[in-house]
């Protein structure tokens, strides 16, 4: 069994817990691998059984482990990381597919609708000019992921009708469509992250009881070509409790 971490000034069941949130965050624990029972965790740790139960309470409330009876503690599968619409480019360019390890898409649907003020102003034209919206909600086995919707220039429908169709598209997302039906490639992104407290709009399209209050997570994307014009707006709206995770390669 691994060795205890240095003494801290935090309560023994916090301390077990970090130990193990450590193993399981870094991979060295993965989804099905069986933590000590509580009466081992007692011993091992030198607490009481209460202190041990605890401890994996609260690694149970994080979604990080799960206890089956008559078996013990099972490590939980990871719930997806919210992606930006640059990465879920990035990963079409790839795999042809937007979705992330263990993701599914739904609830597909398009059209072309009046722009509302931000994506007008994105775009550069008047509000209430056409403009095809494209959505969808990801999922995973914990829940909903995040809501995207993609808005993309009116003029695309006349050569890609099928981007203002309400069902999933075939051979990667719609920028690759663009890129192979027009030429017109993307070569910058500018990606924008905020929070705020979901509104009743948010609460709706995350399937989420009215009057729910909930801190979310918004993620914008704008799609420039080699012109500066705009290709794509991208909008992502993180679920509740869902997390940004970015890697990042540092030079010494």
């Amino acid at each position: 069994m691994p060795g205890q971490p240095r003494a801290d000034n935090r309560p023994p069941y916090a301390r077990i817990a970090a130990f193990y949130r450590d193993l399981i965050s870094s991979g060295e624990l993965s989804p099905g691998d069986l933590l000590p029972s509580i009466r081992g965790l007692a011993d091992h740790w030198e607490v009481s059984t209460a202190t041990a139960d605890r401890a994996m309470k609260l690694l149970r409330d994080e979604k990080l482990v799960q206890g089956i009876p008559g078996v013990g503690t099972e490590v939980m599968a990871r719930p997806v990381s919210l992606a930006s619409g640059a990465e879920r480019h990035d990963r079409s360019s790839r795999t042809q597919s937007s979705w992330g390890v263990g993701e599914k898409s739904s609830g597909h649907t398009a059209g072309i609708v009046a722009a509302p003020d931000d994506v007008a102003y994105a775009f550069g034209i008047d509000p209430g000019d056409d403009v095809i919206r494209r959505s969808r909600v990801y999922r995973d086995v914990h829940g909903i992921v995040s809501h995207s919707t993609s808005w993309i220039p009116a003029e695309f429908a006349g050569v890609l009708p099928e981007l203002a169709k309400s069902e999933r598209l075939k051979g990667g997302l719609s920028l690759d469509l663009i890129a192979r039906t027009t030429g017109r490639k993307v070569v910058q992104r500018v990606d924008e992250e905020t929070a705020r407290i979901a509104n009743a709009s948010d609460l709706e399209l995350l399937e989420l009881e009215a009057g729910t209050v909930a801190a979310i997570l918004v993620l914008t994307a704008r799609f420039l070509d080699a012109d500066g014009e705009l290709l794509e707006y991208g909008v992502d709206l993180g679920a509740p409790g869902r997390t940004r995770r970015t890697t990042s390669e540092v030079v010494r």
